[in-house]
């Protein structure tokens, strides 16, 4: 099978979508078949062979992000045609969405299109000057008329399903969360990292890693330090990432009077940097409210980092099990008492870092690609049968 997969992101800019389409890509094309990815030009040279890069603009709200040029993409469609694609896949909402329909009508190809991002509740944090109630309705019409123009949607997680069928989507839809692809979570090295970093080994650490938007509600987990501090006043946090909050957190860091408890690291490397930074912390620290699926937490789980995470929107799906973490309520002295209660329990801390491991391998990045498989298939059969919800099986590993 021939798949055009068109994402507004990618690589080098990094986030859960970039991760999730370079994963599928990679188990998709174990599976023998050919996987072409359209995004954006962030200006830096490489030598991929299977992906396109478009011209792109840099964006106000949000430098980080380029914005892809419509009319470079379509000019493609000439060239796409000799690459005799069976299906399209779109993995964002904006250039890429209405290019990736384009060229489906232009060569008659089915479309489907994963909805990665809960956008009712990411709006309003870049356009301030727009009341937040008008920018969730904005937010609902233009999600449920993007996922009613396609042939079937994915979605991360079964939070997620429920909130676009609540909007009125009606297109056919499938749960096909991002698997992990096990054998790059053999290796870390936490005690490097610490030497790195000047972290004695004793030292209870907390890591958090992961885009640092507002959106990401990261204030939630600095205040909670705070509060941890005043029972373990030598806590550190590591934050790893980049984002366009990254400033406010810092200034709150030391209006919090944290300066001596959290580390900023910004972006990591996924081959070994960001695995040792896990492999650092004690405990993996989450909290976002808008999370589709947060793969940021089977991540630390491969690698035997026990969590402590709310469990709203897709987080539900993997904390579900209870297994190798530890859910707090979205309530400060309910998360910061857990935190505590795992960094002076060691036995406990053992405990769930052996669970973790074991739950992660559930979800293989093997399996869930087979998964998207059978659905691409299902399309190309236009079967009009109600594609199931598909999770991975949490009782046996794959």
């Amino acid at each position: 099978m021939r798949i055009l997969m068109i994402s507004d992101v990618y690589f080098p800019r990094i986030n859960g979508v970039s991760t999730s389409i370079q994963t599928f890509r990679q188990q998709l094309q174990q599976l023998n078949h050919e996987v072409l990815i359209v995004a954006p030009d962030y200006g830096q040279k490489s030598d991929e062979s299977d992906i396109m890069r478009i011209p792109s603009r840099y964006l106000i709200v949000d430098p980080e992000d380029r914005m892809m040029k419509f009319r470079e993409i379509t000019r493609l469609i000439p060239v796409l045609e000799k690459y005799r694609f069976d299906i399209i896949h779109i993995h964002t909402p904006f250039i890429a969405h209405y290019a990736g329909l384009k060229i489906a009508r232009a060569l008659a190809l089915p479309v489907i299109e994963t909805y990665h991002t809960l956008f009712e509740e990411y709006l309003y944090h870049y356009i301030r000057f727009l009341p937040r109630r008008l920018l969730r309705f904005a937010a609902r019409q233009f999600t449920k008329s993007q996922c009613n123009s396609v042939d079937a949607v994915v979605v991360p997680s079964r939070p997620m399903l429920d909130t676009l069928l609540d909007y009125g989507v009606e297109a056919r839809t499938a749960i096909i969360p991002t698997g992990l692809q096990m054998e790059k979570f053999e290796r870390g090295d936490g005690d490097a990292f610490r030497n790195q970093h000047k972290i004695p080994k004793e030292r209870p650490t907390l890591v958090h890693v992961g885009r640092i938007a507002y959106e990401k509600n990261i204030d939630f987990l600095l205040h909670m330090l705070a509060q941890v501090k005043t029972t373990i006043p030598n806590v550190l946090m590591v934050i790893a990432g980049e984002g366009p909050a990254l400033k406010h957190l810092q200034e709150l860091a030391k209006k919090l009077s944290l300066q001596e408890n959290i580390l900023f690291v910004g972006y990591l490397s996924r081959d070994h940097e960001l695995m040792d930074c896990y492999k650092a912390g004690n405990i993996f620290v989450f909290s976002s409210r808008t999370e589709t699926q947060g793969l940021v937490l089977l991540e630390a789980m491969a690698l035997g980092v026990p969590v402590v995470s709310t469990a709203i929107m897709g987080t539900k799906d993997i904390l579900d099990s209870g297994k190798g973490a530890l859910v707090a309520e979205d309530d400060l002295s309910d998360f910061s008492n857990k935190v505590i209660q795992l960094l002076q329990n060691p036995t406990l801390l053992k405990q769930l870092s052996e669970e973790a491991r074991a739950y992660a391998q559930t979800w293989s990045a093997a399996a869930l690609a087979e998964k998207m498989q059978n659905l691409y298939v299902d399309v190309l059969n236009q079967q009009t049968a109600t594609f199931p919800e598909i999770l991975p099986d949490t009782k046996q590993p794959d």
